[in-house]
């Protein structure tokens, strides 16, 4: 696969953690890779964001696992990097040996070579009225 990132990472999102994967380096060369795990308190993703801005990623990917994506979403709105909805049934990983820190690491390698496609994810402004009208 020919990488067209050189800096970008990969979510793994659940109810209490996150595992973030950075990889980065020159696109000719295999890239370094730096995994962290972060809680999902709002503090924990402030972190988080604080953390990807150091480490200069330009975008992040993550899968859109049931709810648990939307808070991390909202938190790294904030910060100067392109957010990647991944739909789970598009980037799924090959079976076997299945860990939070692979899937964060599939998900990092698939981006840096330019294989998710972004789903659709609406404004701040349509997310707040469909939290108001949904039930």
């Amino acid at each position: 696969m020919e990488a067209i990132l050189e800096r970008c990472a990969g979510l793994d999102v659940h109810q209490e953690t996150v595992v973030a994967c950075v990889l980065s380096g020159p696109l000719d060369r295999a890239p370094r890779m730096e995994i962290r795990t972060f809680g999902t308190m709002t503090e924990d993703l402030l972190e988080l964001g604080e953390w990807l801005t150091l480490m200069e990623c330009s975008h992040v990917a993550m899968e859109s696992t049931g709810i648990y994506w939307k808070p991390v979403w909202n938190v790294l709105e904030a910060f100067d990097v392109e957010l990647i909805l991944a739909n789970a049934h598009h980037v799924k990983n090959l079976p076997g040996r299945k860990t939070d820190m692979k899937d964060a690491e599939w998900l990092a390698k698939l981006l840096r070579c330019g294989l998710i496609e972004a789903s659709f994810v609406p404004s701040v402004e349509v997310r707040e009225l469909r939290d108001l009208t949904r039930y």
